[in-house]
């Protein structure tokens, strides 16, 4: 057993309100420059939706992420050791600004020096590249709210497995809904950008797991550009470099919350510290298909384990990041009661930023028995409070969850790579806890039919309360759990090979040993 240290992180999807603060608190911190105009290193998504860049999660197009091929073995998609020679020149999976967007501004001055006349002035975009006039066609969240166009919403990739009846009955008026899906960086265990970079320029911190790029040795191949499946790495055309979220790292080091998350105004965010083994990440990342979540989750080990805190502290863990481990909140999320999943499990990357899925309002979904009975909302309303949810068996209950707004499959193929049961999981959790709140805050349901609900998700009353404290009434201190830095013992780069160039898949080549 191989122990490393962590920095995870944890989005609550039914906590994003979409008002892009992170993303803004990020703009104005990091990528408010010459050549850094375009990137949004934390970005909001409207889904469903085609996000940013555009289409990003179709990797028939951009190519990015691990394959696995018929040895069993993965291997990059699109990049690497001879893809990457072949493709030096001329990188046919590089997504373009138009899959982005050109970044403007306005002519301010037309506004104040117009002169006199019968026309009212107004400010013409601005290309922040060219410094020419432009028509703005598309921004980095221009599909925000479904956007009223079919070119967005209906263009989701992760729509395509679903039924053309299923996508229609999406998109009905009394069932439209959507969600945001704030991404940034996942420093993942097994990151398709480092492994692809030609110059060794990308490189995961030993000490906490955070994915760089050294800005002094990238040659700005863009490899990683194409590597990446969530499309994170940019580069920058002014600096001749590429980029990406560092995670505030200087702010981590201080004790200090990323500037995104500490801005985070639905406080949807939670960042803790997760032990793993590192001998694990390749029979994780070569996992089949509907094994990929499980062995993911197999790699994070108990904190409070004695066998793990023994080899994590001869592995040069410090025992504050140990303690710190035992406190997060993403090992409750992630581990401990088995809500959060990553995103797009199927790149093979095992990204650490994990997702609590959105419930959305799947009481409002009934049979269409009752909406032939009811033909007011008022009485809707009636049979949904009187009959449909509380004085329900718990059969019907799951089956509700099974009829939400956005069908199983959608969040499926968004969270757990196709795996139905296990998002259905989540949701009756979820459901569960609603349940159990509301049979402690109203007392309108029995606590026969909620220690039944329950149970039937494998939760104690204890857990639920704790899951509602999390969620809802937590702490800045509870929702963030930083280790101190330990610089001085810091294991400088976990992908080393013995100089500075060169990068793996998996891990590290050889045995770290503690810096002096």
């Amino acid at each position: 057993m191989d122990v490393r240290a962590q920095i995870s992180m944890v989005f609550h999807l039914d906590k994003c309100i979409g008002c892009h603060t992170c993303s803004i608190a990020c703009k104005n911190i990091w990528t408010d420059r010459k050549g850094a105009e375009y990137m949004w290193w934390n970005n909001v998504e409207t889904k469903p939706g085609t996000g940013y860049p555009t289409k990003w999660e179709d990797q028939s197009v951009y190519k990015g992420g691990w394959k696995k091929n018929f040895t069993g073995e993965i291997s990059l998609r699109g990049s690497g050791k001879y893809k990457g020679l072949l493709n030096i020149f001329h990188n046919p999976h590089l997504p373009v600004i138009d899959d982005y967007y050109e970044p403007w501004t306005y002519k301010y001055t037309d506004l104040i020096e117009s002169p006199e006349g019968d026309d009212q002035p107004t400010a013409r975009p601005i290309s922040l590249i060219t410094g020419e006039p432009i028509d703005i066609k598309a921004g980095p969240n221009w599909d925000d709210d479904l956007s009223g166009t079919p070119d967005y919403a209906r263009n989701d990739p992760n729509l395509a497995s679903l039924s053309p009846a299923e996508r229609d009955a999406m998109f009905q008026l009394e069932r439209m809904a959507f969600f945001y899906l704030p991404r940034i960086c996942n420093h993942c265990l097994n990151p398709a950008c480092v492994a692809s970079c030609p110059s060794g320029a990308i490189y995961k911190r030993g000490e906490d797991g955070v994915v760089l790029i050294n800005q002094k040795v990238c040659r700005a191949w863009r490899m990683c550009v194409t590597a990446c499946p969530y499309k994170k790495s940019y580069y920058n055309w002014h600096t001749g470099k590429s980029e990406k979220c560092i995670l505030c790292y200087p702010r981590l080091e201080a004790g200090l919350a990323p500037a995104c998350m500490h801005s985070c105004v639905g406080r949807i965010r939670y960042l803790g510290i997760l032990l793993y083994d590192a001998d694990k990440i390749k029979d994780a990342a070569s996992a089949n298909d509907d094994e990929l979540i499980s062995k993911q989750m197999n790699l994070i080990l108990d904190p409070f384990d004695p066998e793990v805190i023994k080899d994590a502290k001869s592995n040069g863990v410090a025992d504050t990041t140990i303690n710190a481990a035992q406190y997060s909140p993403v090992y409750k999320f992630v581990k401990s009661w088995g809500l959060a999943l990553p995103l797009h499990p199927e790149f093979r990357t095992l990204p650490m930023l994990f997702y609590v899925p959105p419930l959305l309002p799947v009481m409002a979904s009934v049979t269409e028995q009752s909406k032939e009975q009811t033909e007011k909302f008022d009485s809707i309303a009636k049979v949904w409070n009187d009959k449909w949810l509380y004085d329900t068996s718990t059969e019907e209950l799951w089956q509700n969850v099974e009829r939400a707004r956005f069908p199983l499959k959608y969040m499926a193929n968004l969270l757990t790579g196709g795996d139905e049961n296990s998002i259905k999981s989540v949701l009756k959790k979820l459901m569960a806890v609603r349940i159990h709140r509301r049979r402690v805050t109203v007392g309108d349901v029995s606590n026969q039919k909620a220690d039944k609900v329950l149970s039937d998700v494998n939760l104690s009353s204890e857990m639920a309360d704790a899951i509602y404290y999390l969620t809802s009434l937590a702490k800045f201190d509870d929702r963030f759990v930083i280790p101190p830095a330990h610089r001085e013992q810091a294991i400088e780069m976990l992908e080393y090979t013995g100089d500075t160039r060169g990068s793996a898949g998996f891990g590290f080549k050889e045995k770290p040993s503690r810096i002096s």
